[in-house]
């Protein structure tokens, strides 16, 4: 905070951050004793930083990529090969295990479920055994299997890993692999009992925190798409051996309903889900403070705004979930809300500390807001042993450079933003990966990488991991599991200073100097606007008169 001594006022000058505009402000009318005279005069000097997140959209140097896993299934098995979609990543002690799908099927489901662990600095990986039919010693009980996603116990020591099992066209139970170690599985175990015939979007996560009355709780969430999308999670206490029967959110005039959940559990034990309300076009969420015996009803996260992806590729605005060390949880998703006539998907954010109140949608400032760019898939990762203002946060998303294209000409690429704010400001991107023709992906109901990837933070550092093609050899596709690290960084920065108000019979004259990625300034007196045209420059020097009587000056520069 900056205190200024005028005449006999006090101003107060906020220094903050927006998504596309940054701002300082004074608070207190400027003028209440000076204008009381035509000739009073006051000149006011200071010099000032003001932090913006503002870049100009040129990604830093890639990081190496590394190939995690690959699938070795021969090209005559059904479903596409050699193809792996749609990791889930869980980070632990030193340990982090990633799940995903190998061979994905144009109408539903994969031949198996790959992991890949990184643990004393390499990674390992192989197949959950005994899932599926094909190819796999020993063979499981369904031809198919799906939506994997991974969790760590600590109570019990035990990974888990949840898989949705597959023996039509949807899913028939969700199977619990287990692991003391991320590398050696045990066969699965049943989460529900026989006559399930329409599951979808499973997704695991266990109760971590010793002092939580609940600690050792783990919950599997999905959603039963014959019964209209009906949300539920089943609970085990003993380390995924053995399953509660199912709860679902209690309704209201209307019966609870939504896909893609995500749990998370807070460090007092409240578990909160937020999940896409498909029908409502909305991200919802439930919880259960209980340790799941019983679940509220849904409550609104956000408004959900989506531009159609171009070249017919597939994605949904489907939620990706995080908390940090004091249990506040971050959301984001694509969404074109802050785009002119929906032209292309950001990735926004909403926040909560108890799963009821929920912040209004903010714009992850990636790109400029009349960029090309279209952004999708996104994978959040926050590093639990920050929290608050001090939190950091890892995004990995795939993109479109150019989102006006068709099939033929759509660049897939995978690009990575940060914050060491909670969110605040925000680093440039860096481009992970691509250009990507979507003819190298298999097409599952439209080109897939997957409905989501994942990011997890191991001992501060990010380790994203996606998948990435490359170009097919005749036939046979070449898209298999990639990772990568990278650390949370400094925002890019735009610099104020020089600021002066020169009040004279009646008129406000402004000027101030500013550097950095700016295309110009807004002026407003509290919410309302009060320059015509954008302020710009040429020589860095910015100038502004008013005859307003200014109550609640702020200054907001624009980014490119």
């Amino acid at each position: 905070m900056i205190y200024l001594w005028l005449v006999d006022l006090w101003w107060h000058v906020v220094v903050a951050a927006v998504n596309q505009e940054g701002y300082y402000s004074v608070k207190r009318p400027i003028s209440a004793r000076l204008l009381a005279s035509r000739r009073a005069l006051a000149v006011l000097s200071l010099t000032a930083v003001l932090a913006l997140c503002a870049h100009q959209g040129s990604a830093l140097a890639s990081p190496t990529l590394t190939e995690i896993s690959t699938d070795t299934f021969p090209a005559t098995t059904s479903g596409y090969h050699q193809t792996e979609v749609e990791p889930d990543t869980f980070a632990f002690g030193n340990t982090e295990v990633a799940v995903f799908q190998v061979g994905r099927f144009s109408d539903g489901g994969a031949d198996a479920a790959g992991w890949a662990t990184y643990t004393n600095g390499a990674w390992q990986h192989g197949l959950l055994p005994a899932l599926t039919t094909t190819n796999q010693n020993p063979p499981g009980s369904y031809p198919r299997v799906s939506d994997p996603s991974i969790a760590y116990d600590a109570k019990h020591g035990v990974w888990l890993a949840s898989t949705l099992a597959i023996s039509g066209p949807t899913g028939d139970n969700i199977l619990i692999s287990s692991s003391p170690d991320g590398v050696n599985w045990s066969p699965p175990v049943q989460v529900l009992g026989t006559g399930q015939t329409s599951l979808d979007k499973d997704w695991i996560v266990c109760d971590d925190t010793s002092s939580s009355p609940y600690y050792g709780n783990c919950y599997s969430t999905w959603d039963d798409v014959n019964n209209n999308d009906l949300p539920q999670t089943s609970t085990s206490s003993d380390g995924g051996l053995h399953w509660s029967a199912p709860g679902a959110p209690t309704p209201t005039t209307t019966q609870a309903e939504g896909l893609g959940g995500q749990p998370l559990v807070q460090p007092n034990g409240t578990l909160i889900v937020p999940l896409w309300g498909d029908s409502q076009n909305a991200i919802d969420d439930y919880i259960s403070t209980n340790g799941g015996a019983s679940y509220s009803q849904e409550m609104h996260v956000g408004d959900i705004t989506v531009h159609g992806n171009s070249g017919g590729l597939r994605t949904e605005p489907l939620p990706s979930a995080e908390m940090d060390s004091s249990g506040k949880v971050y959301v984001v998703w694509q969404d074109c809300y802050f785009r002119a006539n929906c032209s292309s998907n950001d990735i926004v954010m909403s926040t909560s500390t108890d799963g009821i109140t929920w912040t209004a949608k903010t714009r992850i400032p990636i790109d400029p807001v009349n960029s090309t760019v279209d952004h999708f898939i996104p994978g959040i990762a926050v590093d639990r042993s920050t929290s608050g203002s001090s939190a950091h946060l890892a995004l990995t998303y795939y993109y479109y450079p150019q989102t006006n294209c068709t099939a033929t000409t759509c660049q897939l690429d995978v690009g990575a933003i940060t914050s060491n704010d909670g969110g605040s400001l925000w680093s440039a991107p860096q481009q992970l990966a691509g250009p990507m023709s979507l003819s190298w992906l298999p097409n599952a109901y439209g080109p897939m990488v997957g409905d989501y990837i994942s990011t997890s933070f191991l001992k501060s550092v990010a380790i994203p991991v996606f998948a990435v093609a490359r170009a097919p050899n005749g036939t046979v596709l070449d898209q298999g599991m990639y990772s990568t690290a990278y650390t949370v960084g400094n925002p890019t920065v735009a610099r104020v200073s020089r600021l002066s108000i020169h009040v004279q019979h009646g008129v406000s004259s402004l000027r101030w100097y500013a550097t950095g990625a700016i295309t110009g300034f807004n002026v407003y007196d509290g919410s309302v606007k009060i320059n015509r045209q954008l302020v710009t420059s040429r020589t860095h020097w910015y100038y502004f008169a008013t005859h307003r009587h200014l109550h609640h000056l702020r200054i907001l520069a624009v980014r490119p």
